[in-house]
């Protein structure tokens, strides 16, 4: 089932969400439904909040890239209680864009390297490093867990530039080929 993505200004995406537990309820259908939304939205990662639940599970799906990139063919995964335990000091900047904030896309500087903790689906422990576009994807991904967005790591200059599109989005105008949940005034 494809799901509304929430889009900049709903106060669930600025929360710190919560660790689950493997009772909760419908985590395979719902984690479903999250490729599935983020397969429609033609995106690479969906973080809970984005769809409006404040839990730690994300979505990430790298396998469209697999042509040009090989090792991230059949690259699908969920993250369920993710947390970033280490970043590398040395950083990449690159542009970003984010499925909550349509039609913004801004360089932002993140860690080369990171090393994650997580659950998968079965609820089974991991620990994993990751370099490159996917460390990227990670970092953006999780940073919505802890109620960030890449507009929060964008220079003040950049984001005074995107000002305008930010307040059209507030007033419940996001321009996009996906199903969205803005903020109603």
């Amino acid at each position: 089932m494809i799901l509304p993505i929430y889009v900049y200004g709903q106060p669930v995406l600025r929360k710190v969400a919560e660790d689950i537990t493997s009772d909760y309820p419908n985590i395979k259908e719902l984690i479903s439904n999250m490729f599935d939304t983020l397969f429609r939205a033609e995106g690479v990662g969906l973080a809970a909040p984005q769809i409006g639940l404040p839990i730690r599970v994300v979505v990430i799906d790298l396998d469209p890239m697999g042509e040009d990139y090989p090792k991230y063919k059949n690259f699908r995964k969920a993250y369920i209680n993710a947390h970033i335990i280490e970043t590398s000091e040395e950083t990449v900047s690159m542009e970003e864009g984010c499925l909550s904030l349509p039609g913004i896309h801004e360089n932002v500087t993140r860690a080369k390297k990171v090393l994650v903790r997580y659950l998968d689906e079965n609820f089974e422990p991991h620990e994993e490093e990751a370099d490159g576009y996917l460390a990227r994807v990670m970092q953006h991904e999780f940073d919505h867990l802890d109620g960030h967005m890449f507009i929060d790591r964008m220079s003040p200059m950049r984001r005074q530039m995107d000002k305008g599109k930010l307040n059209a989005m507030l007033k419940g105008k996001a321009h996009c080929n996906y199903k969205v949940k803005t903020v109603k005034k």
